[in-house]
């Protein structure tokens, strides 16, 4: 199956360059093509997603993908789908940043034996000297048309309007597609919708430079069906980085997801049969939970292994129950269906009290276990939750503002707080 026919069908293609060559170009060989990536923070995040999927499913059909990280154009900013001029960063954060996006890429793309190729445009653009380039590559560029890009176009109707130093973004990231053209053989870039401009302006600059053909995909911008952007919550955004977002937190993200999105994140966000996917369109009610399950062990595996995945599943079953995920939901998904996991760690925040913390006759007030969980941050938060009927220890609600926990509260050495619907708290007891 033609790799373009896959990201359509799973809803990856918002608009395509020269859609029919580019089909014969994709079913002649394998390609190479490529995605860049802006290296501001040391983490990627969900929002990144669709993008590094897209890599993913190139990869898996043999054709080879670049993750090119921003070295040179991140000391610029991009200034697509900005109202405003991105913070200007130094090469020393870039260099950080670049090794922990690395790390993440390498659980979606397999780098061995230039399998992937991890690039740095810093190693072509900071060395260009500015008259040759403006006489070899400028040269090339209208700034008629480059205006009425729809990226130079809002910042330029914006109250800061667009800066000199972001006006030849378009130019840098159209010298990248044509390096890569020359030194890789690379002739399809990706990337969101916000890129189509700049992706266009590569496009012709290979053509102009090098007469030869280069193609285009962009991908739709991800919202929620509630109209949120992709990966943004109440907490802000949701990271691929573990140390930023834990697994645990990662599979509560998806495992949120709203029944109406469920299908179209399964076939974006997972690598399950298509076939599968649709037939989960005609669940209905409850049996959505089944489905969110298994999105959010499979985003999961997919993002931090099959362990940390498993840890995660656990820790949410010991809390919410076991989703009950029949053979013939999602069949290809590798979540447990039947046995109980049993793992060393489940993920969930946790602390180690001393036993003596209980007194055998009064115990503890439940305000100051919660305060001491770091569930609330005040003990007239504390009474408030009380009140408002949100405190849970070991799964039966707090009842008044001075009960107490004593030892009989202890089960199998650990007691469970929770705070709300969705905040949980491990206390693990030792003498």
């Amino acid at each position: 199956m033609n790799i373009l026919d896959i990201l359509q069908d799973r809803g990856f293609v918002e608009a395509v360059t020269h859609e029919d060559e580019l089909r014969d170009y994709l079913n002649s060989k394998k390609v190479t093509c490529y995605i860049g990536f802006d290296p501001t923070a040391s983490s990627l995040h969900v929002g990144s997603l669709v993008c590094i999927m897209a890599l993913a499913h190139m990869q898996r059909l043999g054709h080879r993908p670049i993750a090119l990280v921003g070295g040179g154009t991140g000391l610029i900013g991009d200034p697509s789908g900005k109202t405003e001029m991105r913070k200007v960063i130094t090469q020393e954060q870039i260099d950080e940043n670049k090794d922990g996006i690395k790390k993440q890429l390498s659980r979606f793309l397999d780098f061995s034996d230039d399998n992937a190729l991890l690039l740095d445009n810093g190693d072509w653009l900071n060395t260009l000297h500015y008259i040759p380039f403006l006489r070899d590559i400028g040269r090339h560029f209208s700034v008629n048309r480059m205006i009425k890009a729809e990226s130079y176009k809002m910042r330029i109707e914006s109250d800061e309007g667009l800066s000199f130093i972001e006006f030849n973004y378009m130019l840098l990231q159209a010298y990248d597609f044509m390096e890569l053209s020359e030194q890789y053989d690379c002739m399809l870039q990706m990337g969101g919708s916000d890129q189509w401009g700049n992706i266009v302006a590569g496009i012709d600059l290979v053509r102009r430079t090098q007469q030869k053909s280069a193609f285009g995909i962009t991908f739709p911008l991800i919202t929620t069906s509630s109209g949120i952007k992709m990966g943004k919550t109440h907490k802000g955004a949701v990271w691929l980085d573990p140390e930023r977002t834990t697994p645990y937190e990662y599979y509560q993200f998806w495992i949120n997801t709203d029944d109406a999105d469920i299908v179209r994140f399964l076939s974006l966000f997972t690598f399950l049969p298509m076939n599968e996917i649709r037939a989960v369109g005609e669940l209905e009610g409850s049996q959505f939970n089944s489905a969110k399950a298994v999105l959010a062990f499979e985003a999961t595996t997919i993002a931090h292994g099959r362990d940390e995945a498993l840890r995660a599943f656990e820790s949410t079953t010991a809390m919410f129950g076991r989703p009950d995920i029949p053979d013939t939901l999602l069949p290809s998904s590798s979540i447990p269906r039947m046995s109980v996991i049993h793992t060393k760690e489940d993920g969930v925040p946790s602390s180690v009290c001393q036993m003596s913390l209980l007194d055998s006759e009064s115990g503890l007030m439940a305000i100051d276990l919660f305060l001491i969980a770091g569930l609330v941050g005040s003990k007239g938060e504390a009474r408030r939750l009380i009140t408002q009927g949100g405190a849970y220890v070991n799964g039966q609600r707090v009842s008044s503002f001075d009960q107490r926990i004593v030892p009989a509260d202890i089960n199998d050495g650990e007691i469970i707080l929770r705070a709300g619907k969705k905040k949980f708290h491990k206390i693990i007891m030792t003498k």
